[in-house]
């Protein structure tokens, strides 16, 4: 079997797995619930009286993926480590890089079906005015890869222990150190403390500024990159660690 033919085979067993159990269904209802609830409710959409979603939609998502992303990628591999049965895919004639990208790839597919499904909020947009669609666009491309880089980051703490409370709450405190370097009450703080540059230079280190670029209908490389590094870096990190169990360390 070839290597993608064995990814292929992970994903499908982990995607599966997910709808197993009511967790799935009632994770997607509550995202939506909540996703509606911020954008019509809390982000006085109608108050704006523009028919756009940069803002409130897109806005929320990096503080709404803050605590669903790790509520649904903490049992990836702390469920493993918990029940044994990562020593036995281990055993099997699959590598560690394998069982990475096809776990991850699987959980990643279902947080994009759960953002997609929020189309609704598209269609009625588009009914009560002519919104950007290209903002659009690029708003739910840059929310995919803002969620694979907090799902990647959730899957390495999800592999340091067998506690997904643990990977949970480590997950939210690393996903939020790199929100809050950008966040302006905190790079205002800083600024009180540390040279201008110095701060700038911090806040490059933030999901917020990249983000922003697609809510504005842009792509720009260096955004595509920044968050691609952070999905690239916190699944090494993770084959570290899986190495490590599979040694025995």
């Amino acid at each position: 079997m070839s290597s993608w033919s064995t990814i292929k085979t992970i994903a499908k067993r982990e995607f599966s797995s997910y709808f197993t159990s009511p967790v799935a269904y009632v994770f997607i209802v509550i995202f939506l619930g909540l996703s509606g609830i911020f954008t019509f409710l809390l982000g006085g959409f109608f108050e704006r009286q523009e028919a756009s979603l940069v803002r409130p939609f897109f806005d929320w998502h990096p503080w709404l993926f803050l605590f669903l992303v790790p509520a649904a990628g903490m049992r990836v591999w702390s469920e493993e480590r918990r029940l044994g049965t990562l020593e036995l895919l281990l055993t099997m004639p699959v590598t560690p890089w394998q069982a990475i990208v096809g776990k991850f790839v699987a959980s990643w597919l279902f947080l994009v079906i759960a953002l997609l499904l929020t189309f609704p909020t598209v269609l009625t947009v588009s009914y009560l005015g002519s919104p950007d669609m290209g903002a659009i666009f690029t708003g739910y491309i840059g929310s995919i890869l803002l969620a694979g880089a907090y799902l990647a980051i959730t899957c390495m703490t999800s592999a340091m222990t067998r506690n997904q409370v643990i990977s949970f709450i480590l997950s939210v405190v690393i996903c939020f150190g790199l929100i809050a370097v950008g966040w302006s009450p905190v790079t205002e703080f800083l600024g009180g403390l540390l040279p201008e540059r110095l701060v700038d230079v911090v806040a490059t280190f933030s999901v917020l500024p990249h983000f922003a670029g697609f809510q504005r209908g842009v792509i720009d490389s260096r955004d595509l990159f920044f968050f691609l590094s952070i999905v690239i870096l916190a699944l090494f990190c993770t084959g570290v660690i899986i190495r490590n169990i599979r040694s025995g360390n």
